[in-house]
């Protein structure tokens, strides 16, 4: 510790401060044994040939996983009713509650039950104010349906979405255009999305979503539909897969999140409940900086060798 500490001194530039700033990254209230799950049902899960997945597939306490070999892992295994799925279904209750109304309250206002053109920034929003206390996705094959979250610079923020009821992306007719997409932008390695549905989500035919379904009853992945950087979580019913892509497949400046799985932390109060609170906001280091400060690495990696060698 002490020789970093020196290092942060020596280097007084940008370069070398962003190597002293701690990580963005933080332990998910998602749970260390929910998190290696990208699919996980309660009685079954589903799958009509291709579904590539990043991350264990699995149910407890069923066990049956219909169309398991038509699954293409790129990481994680079956997880068939193992102690493995068991541990994660008790996380997910947990999970369920943490981002549920009873201990987050809400911050932000939503004004209708649909989700389309808006941009929503960090927060917790609400469909309790709308009949059904449902949420949708709409768009046509024509004219997408989308729904940008900025994170406004934080590589923290944290997006959860409370619904009563049902959480509904539309369908497109074909799989060249998504009708609905969610895009997450201006965030890190530590942001966190987070869909706590009191009933069923379906994720319409080539939907594009993002972020962690954390459902109480079921959830359906229409044909083609792919959520690249989140997870299908059914606390009580069954996951439905048919050729999809779903996982820990986060690019860009989400490469790190684990599935979009931070930016909350929980903590147990006097009484004995849950705390959730946000983590503290960090900035999103520039493309630029970013090249700055590989540049600052490998010359620091070089600065070490020649000491070495000059002192051997």
């Amino acid at each position: 510790m002490l020789k970093l500490n020196r290092t942060c001194l020596i280097g007084l530039n940008v370069v070398v401060l962003a190597l002293c700033v701690p990580s963005a990254h933080a332990d998910s209230i998602l749970g260390p044994a929910l998190t290696t799950f990208a699919v996980l049902g309660h009685t079954t899960v589903t799958n009509v040939p291709t579904s590539t997945i990043a991350g264990n597939v699995g149910v407890a306490p069923g066990a049956a996983i219909t169309g398991s070999g038509g699954i293409v892992f790129t990481s994680g295994t079956l997880q068939a009713n193992t102690a493995l799925a068991a541990a994660a279904q008790n996380e997910l209750i947990n999970a369920l509650l943490y981002t549920g109304p009873g201990v987050m309250t809400p911050t932000r206002q939503l004004l209708s039950s649909e989700l389309a053109g808006l941009t929503l920034f960090p927060g917790v929003y609400s469909f309790s104010d709308f009949a059904g206390g449902f949420a949708t996705l709409t768009g046509t094959s024509a004219n997408p349906g989308l729904l940008i979250l900025d994170g406004q610079g934080n590589a923290n923020a944290a997006w959860v979405f409370q619904m009563a009821s049902t959480l509904t992306t539309s369908a497109a007719t074909t799989g060249t255009a998504s009708s609905s997409m969610v895009r997450v932008i201006n965030t890190g390695p530590g942001a966190g999305v987070f869909w706590n549905v009191g009933s069923s989500a379906t994720i319409g035919t080539y939907s594009s979503f993002a972020g962690n379904i954390l459902a109480l009853t079921s959830i359906s992945m229409n044909t083609g539909a792919t959520n690249d950087c989140g997870r299908a979580l059914a606390s009580t019913g069954q996951v439905s897969l048919q050729m999809n892509v779903l996982g820990s497949n986060c690019l860009g400046s989400l490469s790190g999140s684990n599935g979009l799985s931070g930016g909350l932390s929980v903590t147990t109060s006097q009484g004995g409940g849950p705390i959730v609170t946000t983590l503290p906001a960090t900035s999103v280091p520039e493309p630029g900086t970013l090249l700055t400060l590989g540049t600052g690495i490998a010359a620091l990696a070089g600065m070490a060798w020649k000491r070495r060698t000059l002192l051997g």
